[in-house]
C-alpha cells in the first residue's frame, strides 16, 4: 500500500435507543494509502456507512464515539471543532450519496448548486466558479455542459443525477472521496458506467476513494484493496485479488458465493443462513457463529483476532488459529482460487 492518507484506529461507535445502545461499530482499524480505493463491504446494518460518517462527523445526535482515533493530514478529526470541520468537509474529503435526489435541491438549476460547491471552498470570481463548474460537468461526462449548466434536476436522468452529484463532491479537489453506494439506485448498465467513471476520475486526479457497497461484484474492478465488515467489525481485509480469489474468512465465502455468476446453474445461487445479530448486548464469541456452517467450539467462547495470512491479508477467523482443524472451503471458492491459480501461472509463463 502507499503511503497512508487516512488512518482509522480501534475505532468504536454506539447509538443509543429506545430499547438499549447499539454497538454499530466495533474497534475497527484500517488505513487509506495515496490514491488507492479501498471498499467496504457487507450486509446492510454491518457498519459501513456508520463508520464512513465518524470520518465526515456527521453522525445522528444519538451516536457516540466511545473510542478511537481517525488520522487525517497529521491530526485525529475526533478532535477537531465543528467550525474546523467545515472546511475538511466538501474542501478535503468529500462523500457521495447513495439518492441523488435527496442530495440534489429540485428548485436550484444543477450549475447553481456545483458553483456554490465551488465558491465555499475556493475564494473566486463567479465566471471562474461557473467556468469550473462547467469543467466538472465535462469530466464526469455530461454532454453539451454549458446548455445543460442551466437545467433543473428532473431535466437529467438518475444515471446523470448521480454524475452531478459526483462533480458538486469533487468541486474543491478532496484529497478523499467517500461513495455510499452510489449505484444503489441505478439500473445495471448504469451502474457500470459510473463504476468506470469513479475509477477514471480517481485515475486522472490522484484522489484517494472508500467505496461502500453491500455487494461484491459492484467493486470487482474498482478496488485496489477490500475490507469486509460483519457485525460492526472488520472479518477480512485485503488486496482486492486477495479477498476475491483467496478469501480465508466464511462470511466472506458465503458473499462470494451468493454471488450469480454466467456459470451458476438454475436455483443452485447459495444464500447465507439466518440474519445478522442484533448489536445491543451482543453475546460473546464471534458473532458470525450461529450462521457459520464452520463454526468452532472456539466461536461460542471468544471473538477471533485479525489473524496474518499475508503481508497485507488478515482475517478474523479461528480457523486460522494454528490448532485449528484442516477446513476446505466452499467448491464455489475452491474453483475462484483454482482459475486464479491459473492465470497467475498462465501470466508468469508469458513474462
Amino acid at each position: 500500500m502507499s503511503e497512508a492518507i487516512l488512518q482509522i484506529r480501534h475505532l468504536s461507535v454506539s447509538f443509543d435507543t429506545y430499547v438499549g445502545t447499539v454497538q454499530a461499530v466495533r474497534d475497527i482499524s484500517f488505513a487509506l494509502g495515496q490514491g488507492e480505493t479501498l471498499a467496504l463491504v457487507g450486509e446492510s446494518g454491518c457498519g459501513k456507512t456508520v463508520t464512513c460518517r465518524s470520518i465526515m462527523r456527521l453522525l445522528a445526535r444519538n451516536a457516540h464515539i466511545d473510542q478511537g482515533e481517525i488520522l487525517f493530514d497529521g491530526s485525529d478529526l475526533l478532535k477537531k471543532t465543528n467550525r474546523d470541520m467545515r472546511s475538511v468537509r466538501g474542501g478535503q474529503i468529500a462523500m457521495i450519496f447513495q439518492d441523488p435526489m435527496t442530495s440534489l435541491d429540485p428548485t436550484m438549476k444543477i450549475g447553481r448548486q456545483i458553483t456554490e460547491a465551488v465558491t465555499l471552498h475556493r475564494r473566486v470570481s463567479r465566471g471562474a466558479a461557473k467556468r469550473r463548474a462547467i469543467e466538472l460537468l465535462e469530466l464526469v461526462g455530461i454532454e453539451n455542459a454549458e446548455k445543460r449548466y442551466s437545467q433543473y434536476p428532473h431535466e437529467f436522468s438518475g444515471g446523470q443525477r448521480q454524475r452531478i452529484v459526483i462533480a458538486i463532491a469533487l468541486a474543491a479537489d478532496p484529497q478523499i472521496l467517500i461513495a455510499d453506494e452510489p449505484t444503489t439506485a441505478l439500473d445495471v448498465t448504469m451502474q457500470a458506467q459510473i463504476l468506470d467513471l469513479i475509477k477514471d476520475i480517481q485515475k486522472k486526479t490522484g484522489t484517494s476513494v472508500i467505496f461502500i457497497t453491500h455487494d461484491l461484484g459492484v467493486v470487482a474492478n474498482v478496488a485496489d484493496r477490500v475490507a469486509v465488515m460483519y457485525a460492526g467489525r472488520i472479518v477480512e481485509i485485503g488486496t482486492a485479488d486477495e479477498v476475491f480469489y483467496d478469501p480465508r474468512h466464511p462470511y466472506t465465502w458465503g458473499l462470494l458465493a451468493s454471488m450469480p455468476t454466467l456459470a451458476t446453474e438454475k436455483a443452485a445461487l447459495y444464500a447465507i443462513p439466518g440474519t445478522p445479530p442484533t448489536l445491543i448486548d451482543p453475546p460473546k464469541g464471534d458473532l458470525f457463529a450461529p450462521r457459520n456452517a464452520y463454526a468452532l467450539e472456539a466461536d461460542w467462547l471468544s471473538e477471533p483476532p485479525l489473524f496474518q495470512v499475508t503481508d497485507t491479508h488478515y482475517a478474523a477467523t479461528w480457523l486460522l488459529d494454528a490448532r485449528a482443524p484442516k477446513v476446505d472451503p466452499p467448491e464455489a471458492i475452491r474453483r475462484r482460487k483454482e482459475e486464479f491459480d491459473r492465470r497467475l501461472s498462465e501470466k508468469g509463463a508469458s513474462l
